[in-house]
C-alpha cells in the first residue's frame, strides 16, 4: 500500500474534479433540498467497515447511489435558504491547494509562509472594507482566519471576561452581564455559557418591527443602568450588522457610544452582511465601527470563499494572545517566537492545530479581483429586488420587514389585515398563554397570560405593564399556520429551498439570494413556485 502515490493520485485526483464538474452542471436537476428520511443512510451501507481496499471508482458510484440522495444541495441555484455559503473555483483549488499541503500552521516556525500569507491577506481586507487602521497590523491592530464566527466570539468573550476579572477578582465572575439583542445569534448565548457567565446574567433586550428589530441603544443603557443597581458589572456586547431572521443593522456607532461609557467590550458580528462593506455604496452599514473592539465576518458566506473562514479582527492583539497563549510548552519553544518578530496564531484561537485558509482567500482576491467581487455582490442585491417586486406585485402577500440586502422576509395574507396602529381590529384576540390563562371575547381570564411585547413591555403577575403591548390576532394564527404550510410544500417540491424566521410572533418566508450560480431566472422561477403552491393552498382553504 502506498497511501501518497503521485501517479495514482493524479489519476484519482482527475477523477474528482471531472466528477465534481458533472455535478456543477447538473446540479440543478437534483432536489435543492434533501428528500431523505432519517436514518436511511444506516440501511444503505454495510455494518462494519471493509477490511479490504475498494477501487475508487466503487467507491463514486456509492457516493453518487448513496451520499448524494442525502446532501442539501447548498451551491444550487435554486437555494434561498438560511444564508449563502457561496462556492467559487478560486475557492476550491485554493482549498485543494490547502489540502495538498496539509500543513499544520500553529506558529511561524510550523510554515512561515501560512503565517505570513495571513497577515498580508487579513490586512488586505481590512483595507478593502475600509476599516480603520487600528484594526490592521499595519496600525498595531492585527486579525487571524478562524473556522467560523462562533470561535471569533468565543475568543473575544474570553478577552473581554478576563479584563473585568482582573480589575474586581475571578471570585466575582458570577457578576459579569452580556448583552445583546432577541435577533442576536445564539453563538454568543453558547459562547457566554461556554466561558462561565452565569446564564441569568445575559440580556436579550427586545426589538421591534417598529425600529426593524435593531437592537436600541436606549434600551440598551436602560438595561446597563438597572444592571448596574443590582451590583452586577456589565461586561460585552455584540452588536449584530445583518442578523439572521431579517438582517436586521444594528446602529453600530451608537451602540458603541453607550457601551464605551462603562467599559464593555463590544464585538461587531457582520458574518453574513459584512462582506458587502467592500461596496462604497453599503459601506454605511458599518459607521461607528472605530469604537469598537473587535469585528468579523464569515467570507465562506457571501465571499466565493469556501467554508470554512472567518475573518477576525482586533484593535488589540495581545489582549487576546495573553488570554489564550499556551505557556511553559516546551515542546513548542522556537528562537523565531523567543525573538517576538512573528505571529503564532496558535494564541489568536481556542485550538492549537489550524489550517492554511490565508491560501484560498489570496487566490480568491486575484483571481476574481476586488471590482468583480463587488459586482457579484451588487449582481444578488438587484436579484433580490427583483424578488422583492414580483411580491409587491401580488396583493395576497407582504413585504414583512423592509429588505436591506439580498434577503427578503415575506408571507401570504390569507385575509383582510384587521390591525391598525398597534390595536387590534373587530375583536377575536389570541394571546399566547404561558399555559395558565386563556383568552376570551377579547379578555384575559385566570392572569398569567404572556403575551407578545413591541420590545418595551411585559406582562407580570397576569398584569399588563406600561401598555401599548402588542397582540397577535387570531387572523395572524391562521395566517402562521399557512404560511408554515407554503414554506413546506415549496421546499417538498425539492424545486427551490427557502427558510423562515419567527419575529414577534409572525412566521415569516426567508428568501435568501447570494448561491454563486443564481441568476434572475432562478429568482423568477422561485416566485412562480412560491405563487403556485400558494394557489393551491387558497384554493383547497375556500374549498
Amino acid at each position: 500500500m502506498n497511501p501518497l502515490d503521485p501517479k495514482e493520485f493524479r489519476k484519482q485526483g482527475h477523477m474528482i474534479i471531472d466528477f465534481l464538474a458533472d455535478y456543477y452542471q447538473n446540479i440543478s436537476n437534483y432536489p435543492v433540498l434533501s428528500q431523505v428520511e432519517p436514518n436511511y443512510l444506516k440501511k444503505l451501507l454495510p455494518s462494519c467497515a471493509p477490511s479490504n481496499p475498494e477501487s475508487i471508482e466503487t467507491i463514486l458510484e456509492d457516493y453518487q447511489k448513496h451520499i448524494i440522495p442525502g446532501i442539501t444541495h447548498w451551491q444550487s441555484p435554486n437555494y434561498f435558504a438560511y444564508f449563502p455559503s457561496s462556492g467559487s473555483t478560486a475557492g476550491f483549488l485554493g482549498e485543494m491547494l490547502s489540502t495538498g499541503l496539509n500543513v499544520v500552521g500553529f506558529n511561524w516556525i510550523s510554515s512561515p509562509a501560512a503565517t505570513e500569507l495571513e497577515n498580508v491577506v487579513i490586512d488586505w481586507l481590512g483595507e478593502i472594507l475600509n476599516l480603520p487602521k487600528s484594526f490592521l497590523f499595519k496600525g498595531n491592530g492585527g486579525g487571524v482566519l478562524l473556522g467560523t464566527t462562533c470561535e471569533g466570539i468565543l475568543g473575544t468573550l474570553v478577552v473581554a471576561r478576563d479584563k473585568i476579572l482582573s480589575k474586581i477578582g475571578s471570585e466575582n465572575i458570577g457578576k459579569l452581564v452580556v448583552y445583546g439583542s432577541d435577533q442576536t445569534h445564539c453563538a454568543v448565548q453558547k459562547a457566554a455559557h461556554i466561558i462561565g457567565i452565569n446564564p441569568k446574567n445575559f440580556r436579550v433586550i427586545k426589538t421591534s418591527k417598529l425600529n426593524s428589530f435593531t437592537l436600541s441603544p436606549e434600551l440598551l443603557l436602560s438595561t446597563i443602568e438597572n444592571d448596574l443597581k443590582n451590583g452586577l458589572v456589565p461586561c460585552y456586547l455584540c452588536v449584530t450588522v445583518g442578523t439572521t431572521s431579517t438582517t436586521a443593522i444594528d446602529p453600530v456607532g451608537l451602540l458603541c457610544k453607550v457601551a464605551k461609557n462603562y467599559g464593555i467590550w463590544v464585538h461587531v458580528d457582520a458574518a453574513y452582511a459584512g462582506s458587502a462593506c467592500i461596496c462604497p455604496e453599503f459601506r454605511y452599514l458599518i459607521d461607528g465601527v472605530e469604537d469598537a473592539d473587535s469585528f468579523s465576518l464569515n467570507a465562506h458566506k457571501w465571499f466565493l470563499t469556501n467554508l470554512d473562514c472567518c475573518c477576525l479582527w482586533l484593535k488589540d492583539p495581545n489582549s487576546l494572545i495573553k488570554c489564550l497563549s499556551t505557556t511553559n510548552s516546551e515542546y513548542l519553544e522556537n528562537s523565531a517566537s523567543d525573538s517576538k518578530q512573528v505571529v503564532d496564531y496558535k494564541d489568536w484561537q481556542v485550538t492549537l492545530s489550524r489550517r492554511f485558509r490565508a491560501l484560498k482567500v489570496w487566490i480568491v482576491l486575484r483571481s476574481y479581483g476586488v471590482d468583480n467581487l463587488r459586482n457579484f455582490l451588487r449582481s444578488h442585491i438587484e436579484m433580490a429586488k427583483t424578488f422583492e417586486g414580483l411580491v409587491k406585485m401580488d396583493k395576497r402577500f407582504e413585504i414583512f420587514v423592509p429588505r436591506t440586502l439580498s434577503v427578503i422576509c415575506f408571507r401570504i395574507l390569507p385575509y383582510s389585515k384587521k390591525v391598525a396602529n398597534g390595536k387590534v381590529l373587530n375583536g377575536g384576540v389570541k394571546l399566547i398563554s404561558n399555559g395558565e390563562g386563556i383568552v376570551a371575547n377579547g379578555k384575559v381570564q385566570n392572569g398569567g397570560v404572556k403575551l407578545i411585547s413591541n420590545g418595551e413591555d411585559f406582562v407580570a403577575n397576569g398584569k399588563v405593564q406600561n401598555g401599548g403591548v402588542k397582540l397577535i390576532s387570531s387572523e395572524d394564527v391562521v395566517a402562521n399556520e399557512i404560511n408554515r404550510k407554503l414554506l413546506d410544500s415549496i421546499n417538498g417540491s425539492g424545486d427551490v429551498y427557502m427558510t423562515h424566521a419567527m419575529v414577534e410572533g409572525i412566521f415569516v418566508i426567508r428568501c435568501a439570494i447570494g448561491a454563486t450560480l443564481t441568476e434572475e431566472m432562478h429568482v423568477v422561477k422561485a416566485w412562480k413556485v412560491v405563487q403556485e403552491y400558494a394557489d393551491l393552498i387558497l384554493k383547497d382553504r375556500k374549498g
